[in-house]
């Protein structure tokens, strides 16, 4: 296979969406079919890409579809509180710590620990990376665990449901996001240490909350001074005409009262 990686986008050009930051933004409004129909795109086209330049079987092409229900069911999982990560898909998996999945996403201040058992994975991490491992394992000889596997390749599987997990040949990894603070040394790269003086990262060069509403700018426009005075002006010429129309009025209608 000659490509040697793919990246995938959410949109082309700019992002769009009518019920964004909307009451109407929620999963009732998500199209699981569009969902579905990306997906089998995706799948469709790495198995072009997987050929390379042999043949490509159409009939086997046009067997690679999607479980739409499996869709459904992640979306109501990843997406929603009810029933959220307390469904029964992502409890064969993990024992969640909270109902309501997060999709908050930072970026490290020091070296983690390690890639896979990592502590800092949150309930919706640990079960993404459950759930690939489950479905894009190879065949192993899936002997039970409770953390580490001692094949070179395999995972643990479903590590935190009772009765423990079992161990499959996996190439699933988490990746992190490590901060850019970073220096060459030794002819290697090296994460510079967490500041004690700075403990919210704020020097940082790369500081950014993934999960905040978009950034805005309001612009109040200030007229010329001139256009006060103008104001100023006009509200004292009415003051006085009006002051000078109750006046005159006044003295007219006295007038005729005694003219009567």
């Amino acid at each position: 296979m000659s490509t040697s990686g793919v990246v995938l986008e959410d949109f082309d050009s700019h992002f769009s969406n009518r019920f964004y930051h909307s009451y109407l933004d929620n999963s009732v409004n998500i199209n699981s079919s569009s969902i579905a129909a990306a997906a089998a795109l995706v799948a469709r086209s790495m198995y072009i890409l997987a050929s390379d330049d042999s043949v490509v079987d159409l009939i086997t092409l046009n067997t690679i579809k999607v479980n739409v229900s499996l869709v459904e069911e992640l979306i109501g999982c990843l997406l929603t509180c009810n029933p959220g990560l307390s469904c029964g898909l992502v409890k064969r998996f993990i024992s969640p710590s909270n109902p309501c999945p997060s999709h908050y996403v930072g970026v490290f201040l020091d070296d983690p620990s390690g890639t896979q058992l990592p502590s800092y994975a949150d309930d919706t991490s640990r079960f993404v990376w459950n759930f690939l491992a489950d479905r894009t394992n190879s065949a192993g000889n899936k002997s039970s665990c409770t953390g580490k596997c001692g094949d070179e390749g395999e995972v643990c599987v479903g590590a935190e449901v009772e009765g423990g997990g079992r161990c499959v040949v996996s190439t699933t990894r988490y990746v992190p996001a490590y901060s850019t603070r970073v220096k060459f040394e030794d002819n290697a790269w090296h994460v510079l240490p967490a500041n004690s003086s700075d403990p919210m990262g704020a020097a940082d060069p790369v500081w950014t909350e993934s999960f905040w509403n978009t950034i805005g700018l309001r612009v109040y426009a200030v007229q010329d001074p001139a256009y006060d005075w103008l104001i100023l002006l006009a509200g004292l010429g009415i003051t006085a005409a009006s002051y000078c129309a109750v006046h005159f009025g006044r003295a007219y209608i006295s007038k005729v009262a005694k003219l009567d």
